[in-house]
């Protein structure tokens, strides 16, 4: 099926698993918070099934050793804090940025589209690795997942940045990775592009039917309508 290319009135984008692979660090930070605590390491492929819905539950996840669960509340108490003070430290110094994201948000900005990022990372974390991996300036706005009350899968953060850009949500593309990201989207009224090598708890994201799926952000050309 041939896909009738779109020109939305302005781009979001996704964090983790979309414009940066951030698991290298934060892998590190569970593991050394593991440490600390005296429990087993969880390892880079544990983690990258567990990221996405911000530190806070990557850290319950962690202590439980799987994706749903909630830990002991002293342990978490204990626990939390540790990998706060790590990924302080340690946010930017092993995560890279996907091939092909600047090259295709250039494409995007070239042919007068408006972008922006939004993220479930909070934003102590979100702004000093956009702006250590040269991406922050290219962003109009930057929502965080302490920005608003909610993080995605809920809407709000999509809709506050509508708000903030000026545009209409029925006229818009978040490009993400995850179920979290498609959810947020089709509450929001946006169209969702998604990527095929991002973090979905070790699920095909083909599986939530989203507008597109594609492998690299040079792909962005054969949906969205150039000048």
């Amino acid at each position: 099926m041939t896909f009738k290319k779109i020109k939305p009135g302005f781009v979001l984008i996704d964090l983790d698993g979309t414009l940066i692979d951030s698991v290298p660090d934060l892998a590190y930070c569970v593991d050394e918070m593991m440490k600390q605590i005296d429990m087993p390491v969880r390892g880079v492929d544990a983690v990258r099934n567990w990221v996405g819905n911000g530190v806070e539950t990557l850290t319950e996840r962690a202590l439980v050793n799987a994706v749903k669960g909630t830990p002991d509340k002293d342990l978490m108490a204990k626990a939390y804090p540790i990998f706060l003070e790590l990924y302080k430290h340690n946010n930017s110094q092993r995560s890279c940025v996907y091939d092909g994201v600047k090259e295709g948000i250039k494409w995007m900005t070239d042919n007068g589209y408006r972008v922006g990022c939004v993220t479930n990372k909070a934003e102590a974390f979100t702004v000093p690795l956009l702006k250590d991996k040269g991406l922050f300036d290219l962003f109009e706005v930057v929502v965080s997942g302490d920005t608003c009350a909610k993080k995605k899968p809920d809407p709000m953060p999509l809709l506050h940045a509508a708000k903030l850009m000026g545009v209409s949500p029925d006229n818009a593309l978040m490009l993400g990775d995850s179920r979290s990201d498609v959810t947020a989207a089709r509450a929001a009224g946006f169209n969702i592009f998604c990527m095929s090598y991002g973090y979905n708890h070790g699920e095909d994201i083909q599986n939530y039917n989203p507008d597109v799926v594609m492998d690299s952000f040079l792909e962005l050309p054969n949906y969205l309508e150039s000048k």
